[in-house]
């Protein structure tokens, strides 16, 4: 009797939502097809678990970004189109910090801050996170000053005239940031993708599992640890301190914040230089785990980063985590079915999918951070 009603309450469910049911079948065929590859060995065990490290990788690095990216929205309530080439600045600030402290006396000056161009001397240098620990910390903590530093000049140039106004035209003006910074960061470095590790030298480690083994090695491990770490920091600082709340009643209702003494500038500020310097160091970590730079870095990722922080329910940082979790680790597993040229497409089919279900994010649309 019990799993007579159980069948009718899970069936009426079902067809009160057809949309879910319909996706709830499509995950089941994708997980029953993956058993189907893993008992012929169609696909091996540690093949997929190559695919998931690196989507968790990949996912930390995307959440981790995200979470500035939530933050303006939450309190600032406009999409930032220039999150993506801050990435890119914080990322060539630290690492051009990060060579002249390795190279200073070896090479010119000059070329070290153009992050060993036009000579590639990356592997002259030989940094990886093992042998050149100090000045790995030093350029990351660059990045981090640097895009936030670069976050609160715009807020102060160009965004805090025009708070008033409209988020479209906030938005506008944030892509004309994003191209004059683009443009800049093109005309410092030139057309240019130099290596910032000497890839020999990283420590490499073979996880067992089933009958293969997948490699983690010291740079992937140190994208995932600090990632961690920053997100358990921005957790207790907006739970556990006075900034933190008012940071969340800003986000709430900004006119009930002003009308309770909090001071909504000084909240904006501290959004900037947080959200700034969590990009930055998003961007030194994926230059750091991918091993060289790109002029386009934070553009080629911005509309992921857009993906995961709508996914997790955009205004919400736990959604920014939760959601580049999941486009990261969605992104990588599509390669057991897809090319891997296809794997950002799977990851918008999915972020479609869940707003499909639920219109407002996997966090129910939460609009305070």
């Amino acid at each position: 009797m019990a799993e007579q009603t159980q069948d009718s309450w899970l069936g009426s469910r079902l067809r009160a939502d057809p949309l879910t049911a319909g996706f709830v079948v499509i995950g089941i065929l994708f997980f029953l097809d993956l058993i189907r590859r893993l008992a012929t060995g169609a696909v091996g065990l540690d093949t997929v678990a190559t695919f998931l490290w690196s989507g968790i990788v990949f996912g930390m690095a995307i959440g981790l970004a995200g979470i500035g990216l939530a933050m303006t929205y939450s309190i600032l309530q406009f999409a930032n189109f220039a999150h993506g080439d801050l990435i890119t600045a914080g990322a060539f600030a630290g690492w051009s910090s990060t060579f002249v402290i390795v190279g200073f006396g070896q090479i010119a000056t000059e070329i070290l801050l153009l992050v060993g161009q036009p000579a590639r001397i990356s592997s002259q240098l030989g940094i990886s996170v093992t042998t050149q620990p100090l000045a790995i910390v030093a350029g990351f903590v660059v990045s981090v000053l640097f895009a936030a530093g670069l976050a609160v000049g715009f807020d102060r140039v160009v965004f805090r005239p025009m708070r008033d106004q409209s988020g479209i035209a906030l938005l506008i003006a944030s892509v004309g940031i994003a191209l004059a910074l683009r443009h800049l960061i093109q005309f410092i470095y030139q057309p240019s993708t130099p290596s910032v590790v000497h890839d020999p030298e990283v420590p490499r480690q073979a996880v067992p599992v089933g009958s293969g083994s997948f490699t983690i090695n010291a740079h992937q491990i140190t994208l995932v640890v600090v990632a961690l770490l920053l997100m358990i920091g921005i957790h207790l600082l907006l739970q556990y301190t006075k900034l933190g709340t008012a940071m969340r009643a800003m986000a709430d209702n900004e006119d009930l914040a002003k009308i309770t003494g909090i001071s909504t500038e000084k909240v904006v500020l501290y959004t900037w230089l947080i959200g700034g310097g969590l990009t930055g160091a998003a961007g030194y970590l994926l230059a750091l785990e991918q091993g060289f730079l790109d002029l386009t870095l934070g553009w080629d990722i911005l509309l992921v980063i857009f993906a995961g922080v709508i996914l997790g329910g955009i205004g919400s940082i736990y959604g920014a985590i939760v959601g580049g979790l999941t486009i990261g680790i969605v992104s990588q597993l599509s390669i057991v079915w897809l090319p891997s040229e296809f794997t950002t497409v799977a990851a918008f089919v999915i972020m479609i999918a869940v707003l499909l279900v639920r219109p407002n994010g996997i966090f129910g649309g939460v609009t305070s951070v």
